[in-house]
């Protein structure tokens, strides 16, 4: 595997609004185009952020936008602002957006994540319709989520599931001044009716000690239905990452291998799963070699090789974890790049999307791979 280009999707403007640029997803749609988004603010959390929309017709070698048709709603009465908008195509022409909605009304002023309490502030999973490619927009509508979730991260676009139905990876969170232990999970919610109702939560990662966080589950679909999940895994008593670990479904995320292993840490992109079934992963190694990564694996249940590894993109020197996971989870403000998203081009290229800059000036950028 080889880099065989690379660009800019947006470039960040310091002092504006725009200043920081994160959150990038691409999705190829069935016209051979491609669509993003991004989430641009003036720093990395605040509650002017936004959600941009770019479009490419060559490959990705060059991108028109941004455009905004987003607008972020009140939910239950209070102001808030979007901070994901993942997009997933039902039909030619016809996608749904999935957005992660943030309160800033509850705690006015204060940060996403709570490091004394290891709280999130209030948020939202949000749904919207277009049926011309992404021009125009239905209003949000708001998804229930049981009391047991508590504030809702959505770590992955919406899946289409072989059956038809959708899938919805969803993260829980403890409440911004709850001060009890947290116990992380993970579940999916399915749809049948294409998002208009959900059905209960399914687990799909959880230690029952609560010790083991499994964070940001980055999925997607391969071409004979089964899932690949992949778990940014956290050991929250020794304050350390361990390997990434892949679950694997053959029934739609119902029920899942037992979690393994593959061999690097940190944090995993969404997996690019290719039409042969052949997998390309980019994971983020912080404190480490301070870069971006991306290995390739023959199925989605292969391992992945170590002779197949690129380095996407190079930081500089290492740093250190934190011993507390609060300040740990905190300090992501700081880090200046990351959270990298892989989608499959027509031709079988991967485009690999990340942040990356300093802490003013935050740009998404590009690398494309072939096998």
């Amino acid at each position: 595997m080889r880099i065989v280009a690379s660009g800019f999707l947006s470039r960040a403007e310091p002092g504006t609004n725009r200043a920081n640029l994160t959150f990038p997803m691409a999705l190829s749609l069935s016209d051979g185009t491609l669509i993003a988004t991004l989430r641009a603010g003036p720093e990395k959390d605040t509650a002017s952020d936004r959600i941009e929309i770019y479009r490419s017709a060559d490959d990705g070698a060059t991108w028109t936008g941004p455009d905004t048709p987003f607008v972020s709603p009140a939910v239950e009465g209070k102001g808030g602002s979007l901070k994901i908008c993942y997009l997933t195509e039902l039909a030619p022409g016809r996608l749904i957006a999935a957005a992660m909605w943030i309160d800033r009304t509850t705690y006015p002023g204060l940060p996403l994540f709570n490091a004394d309490t290891e709280g999130c502030l209030p948020m939202a999973i949000l749904l919207a319709d277009s049926h011309d490619n992404g021009v125009s927009w239905s209003g949000w509508r708001h998804v229930p989520m049981p009391a047991e979730i508590g504030p809702p991260s959505l770590t992955s676009p919406l899946l289409k599931l072989a059956d038809g139905r959708l899938a919805m990876s969803i993260e829980t969170n403890k409440p911004y001044l709850d001060r009890s232990k947290w116990q992380q999970r993970a579940v999916y919610f399915h749809s049948s009716d294409q998002g208009q109702t959900w059905s209960a939560p399914v687990t799909v990662a959880e230690d029952p000690t609560g010790r083991i966080f499994n964070w940001d589950l980055r999925a997607a679909v391969g071409p004979d239905g089964r899932i690949a999940s992949f778990a940014w895994t956290y050991d929250s008593q020794t304050s350390t990452y361990l390997d990434i670990h892949r679950r694997v479904s053959t029934d739609g995320g119902l029920s899942w291998t037992p979690p393994e292993a593959i061999g690097v840490s940190d944090q995993a992109a969404r997996p690019a799963i290719r039409r042969d079934g052949s997998v390309v992963l980019a994971w983020v190694d912080r404190f480490g070699t301070q870069s971006i990564r991306a290995r390739y694996a023959p199925a989605i249940d292969a391992p992945f090789s170590p002779d197949s590894e690129v380095v996407i993109y190079t930081h500089g020197a290492g740093e250190a974890a934190s011993a507390d996971t609060g300040d740990m989870l905190a300090s992501m403000d700081l880090w200046s790049f990351g959270l990298p998203f892989a989608e499959v081009l027509p031709g079988g290229d991967v485009l690999v999307f990340y942040y990356a800059g300093e802490p003013k000036a935050l740009d998404i950028r590009w690398a494309r791979l072939t096998v």
